[in-house]
């Protein structure tokens, strides 16, 4: 049973130097989003009271980023340590318990967390560990004969016996509040670091007498990100999370391990995904789509029995039941396909609506454009959408046939039924039912004869 009501501190302040990188740490991705928002999103949906975060270096392009987040914003602008980060945050702290999270940790499960406040409460201090096969670089949790917690050594500071200990700590707490700010004060930096370690406050609890209870967790959760070689890792680890999701929910995925998903997906029946897909953004995938192996799809919702062939660009698009796409086909923002369109190989849409049963197979560019139901648009066709200023549309109504290698200049209207012989420049609206073409007159030049290089 969680504590009836809580408050969530997250430490976002490191500097992260071993990125290398101008980019403050907490912003580096994770499954396209940043490494804060991950547990930003896993906080907010425990419901705390408040929730605090901790910033320092980069910290206004940190606020910047999540401007629109409902939380406290805390400058460390010395960083000394953790628990110097914590003092830093306690004005904003009124529950009875404080859960402490670090920016740079986010693959930590929900459940886990509400494992961990259910452990917590009045006297009881609780600490998330895990056992590692390898725990160099850990803090190590020293416990007595009787199995209970007495302190977390550092590292750098543990002795031989003490370095050989493989159950470590996380960082990750929950504190009941009145202590907490009692420890804090007697916090000091006698230590290798030089530097106000929060975990010696589990030194302080056990003399006090206060419970020091430990859940312990998966170690994929609880790792952090101080290097790209670490992002890269719990990239994998996310992503396999995803896939794993959506295979529970019934989807075919070629290979799991050759599959990203970078947003929100939701997916129908009998969906088959083939390998190196990226999913962005919002998507929704209907019962029995399938998706062709290099496909990026994102912000689009794909309906049912539609069929994504290999090499597609699909984004911010809506696609109707049993169309066909592709491949290598580019589908542009503001894109609506009804239901049974065929878009083919190396043909680019963009902000437009194509009607049911239209097919633009080949080589073609469509913008701005509105395309009726039935129609046919030939290899080679484009809509000049575009006079150096301004977009205008071009309308080709129900039923039109576009011959190939056709400019279409907007604003134009090609009526129903109409035809557009192959090779013109439309220019003026062309009349429903009639052929419209415009060509200038073949001639053959009898007596030309082709240039030839002058030997030297």
């Amino acid at each position: 049973m969680l504590p009836m009501r809580f408050d969530i501190v997250i430490l976002a302040a490191g500097q992260g130097t071993r990125m290398r990188s101008a980019v403050p740490k907490v912003l580096h991705r994770l499954g396209g989003k940043p490494l804060l928002q991950h547990v930003y999103e896993t906080a907010a949906g425990l419901s705390p009271q408040t929730l605090t975060i901790v910033y320092g270096h980069g910290g206004e392009q940190v606020r910047r980023c999540f401007a629109d987040w409902p939380v406290e914003w805390v400058e460390q602008s010395r960083q000394l340590g953790t628990g110097h980060a914590v003092q830093q945050a306690l004005p904003f702290l009124t529950q009875d318990v404080v859960l402490v999270l670090y920016g740079d940790v986010p693959l930590l499960r929900r459940e886990t967390l509400q494992r961990l406040l259910a452990a917590a409460g009045e006297n009881r201090l609780a600490l998330l560990t895990v056992t590692l096969a390898d725990p160099t670089g850990y803090g190590r949790i020293v416990r007595d004969e009787g199995g209970c917690v007495r302190r977390i050594v550092e590292e750098k500071d543990a002795d031989p016996d003490e370095r050989t200990i493989r159950e470590v700590n996380t960082g990750i707490l929950a504190i009941p509040l009145r202590n907490l700010r009692d420890w804090l004060t007697r916090l000091d930096n006698d230590n290798a670091q030089g530097e106000y370690y929060l975990t010696d406050v589990i030194a302080m609890a056990v003399a006090d007498g206060v419970a020091v209870e430990t859940v312990a967790a998966d170690p994929d959760e609880v790792q952090g990100v101080n290097d790209k070689r670490q992002l890269a890792r719990l990239e994998r680890i996310y992503q396999r999370r995803q896939a794993d999701t959506l295979m529970e929910q019934g989807v075919t995925l070629a290979d799991p391990a050759r599959f990203d998903v970078r947003g929100e997906v939701s997916a129908g029946r009998d969906v088959e995904i083939d390998v190196n897909v990226v999913l962005e953004g919002r998507v929704r995938l209907g019962d029995r789509v399938r998706i062709g192996a290099g496909t990026v799809v994102r912000d689009a919702d794909v309906g049912d029995d539609v069929e994504i062939l290999p090499h597609c660009v699909i984004d911010g698009v809506r696609i109707g039941p049993g169309s066909r796409i592709g491949p290598f086909a580019r589908l542009r923002p503001e894109t609506v396909l009804a239901d049974h369109v065929h878009i083919g190989n190396f043909v680019e849409i963009k902000k437009s609506h194509v009607g049911t049963g239209s097919k633009i197979n080949h080589l073609s560019y469509v913008g701005d454009s509105e395309v009726g139901s039935g129609v046919n648009i030939g290899a080679g066709t484009i809509t000049c959408n575009y006079d150096g200023v301004n977009k205008h549309r071009t309308v080709i109504e129900d039923g039109a046939f576009i011959g190939s290698d056709t400019q279409l200049v907007a604003p134009v209207r090609i009526g129903r039924d109409a035809t557009i012989g192959a090779g013109s420049t439309i220019t003026r609206d062309a009349p429903e039912g009639k052929l419209t073409l415009s060509r200038s007159r073949q001639i053959t030049v009898d007596d030309w004869q082709r240039p030839t290089k002058k030997q030297r």
